[in-house]
């Protein structure tokens, strides 16, 4: 980096935050907060649990942004301060250390445009994810259990928590189908760019001929909503079926049938849960996920209208990302269009530049 394209760097980071300057309003963000530690200050504040509970969340979120822009903002100010002063003293080391800098200086206005990008109605919910591997047996199979591997390891480096809501093991390798929840602050913001269809290709390890496979598998990704979302679910719009649990869980899995799928009739949506050994309580997390399911799906269908487009039931062709192996190694996303060539890194749940990647092409 020279003189000149440091001086570039700094002039689209200023322009940079001055956009966002104008959506995120620092001053008004400050009287808000104000006006809440106002409000916590009145004891009356918290004999309302559910209230409170809803405005702390708010508090912290805005303390968060606030943070996240002044620490931005003061240093891309500063960056262009000491460049000036060092310019005029011709002050080579400090010129120097402001290049080597300059990394951190665009990752951290980075990270405040992605969190302005998530902050739609639902974006900092939990997110129930949902595996479904494609045609193709154990290779599918295999593909979605790696993917599965791929948000567990993403959110344990987050410090996420995670709830397996169903877990069907395949005969050979691999799973037959899979849904969890990710419990983490912007946990769906995050992951709502992963619905759709996700490519593999790679020398299979199942073809004793070592050849080629392109593998599918579907990923379906929901916000976690509250009970009091204005979603009204009758007991004619599903059809309720019992089974018995797969998987650990000891003599009991074996002998009651405590394991719930839901069918939606009208869209066709099933979910099903066999998390817990009561059939009562697997219900309920299978309507939270009927739910959320169906939240989701008349958002899509929304946009899909104002995109001016069909929005298909099956989403199977929609292919978002490919992840190649073999003969090369590289993932590439069709909406960012940006190639990464750490696979292995990806797979081991490395995806955060991968998410926001998406995320900035989506709002560009």
């Amino acid at each position: 980096m020279d003189a000149y394209e440091y001086s570039e760097l700094l002039k689209s980071l200023s322009i940079k935050m001055d956009n966002i300057k104008n959506i995120v309003k620092p001053e008004l963000l400050q009287t808000r907060l104000n006006e809440i530690e106002t409000m916590q200050q009145n004891q009356d504040f918290w004999n309302d649990v559910s209230y409170a509970g809803k405005i702390s969340q708010e508090k912290t979120k805005t303390e968060r942004i606030l943070a996240t822009y002044h620490t931005a903002n003061d240093a891309v100010i500063e960056a262009s301060e000491y460049f000036d002063l060092a310019k005029a003293e011709n002050d080579e080391e400090t010129i120097e250390m402001l290049y080597e800098d300059a990394p951190s200086l665009q990752e951290s206005t980075n990270a405040l445009e992605v969190q302005m990008m998530l902050s739609g109605e639902h974006d900092a919910n939990h997110a129930i994810v949902s595996i479904h591997p494609g045609a193709g047996g154990t290779e599918s199979q295999d593909w979605a259990n790696m993917l599965y591997r791929m948000y567990l390891r993403w959110a344990e480096r987050q410090g996420f928590k995670i709830e397996v809501l169903d877990y069907q093991p395949a005969e050979e390798a691999g799973i037959k189908d899979v849904s969890f929840i990710i419990k983490g602050e912007n946990a769906y913001g995050y992951l709502k760019v992963e619905n759709g269809i996700h490519r593999l290709v790679r020398i299979s390890p199942f073809d004793s001929n070592a050849k080629r496979h392109t593998s599918f598998s579907s990923v379906m990704v929901s916000p976690e909503v509250d009970d009091d979302i204005d979603i009204t679910i009758e007991d004619k719009d599903i059809r309720i079926d019992t089974y018995r649990s797969s998987g650990a869980g000891g003599q009991h899995v074996n002998k009651t049938e405590s394991a719930i799928r839901l069918t939606h009739i009208e869209t066709n949506i099933v979910v099903q849960c066999q998390n817990d050994r009561s059939q009562h309580k697997n219900k309920a997390a299978a309507m939270k996920m009927l739910k959320s399911r169906l939240y989701e799906y008349e958002m899509a269908k929304k946009q899909a209208k104002l995109d001016g487009v069909e929005k298909s039931d099956n989403g199977w062709g929609h292919q978002i990302r490919s992840y190649v192996m073999q003969p090369y190694q590289q993932v590439k996303d069709t909406r960012s269009n940006i190639p990464y060539t750490n696979v292995d890194a990806i797979l081991d749940g490395d995806i955060n530049k991968l998410l926001e990647g998406v995320l900035i092409a989506q709002a560009k």
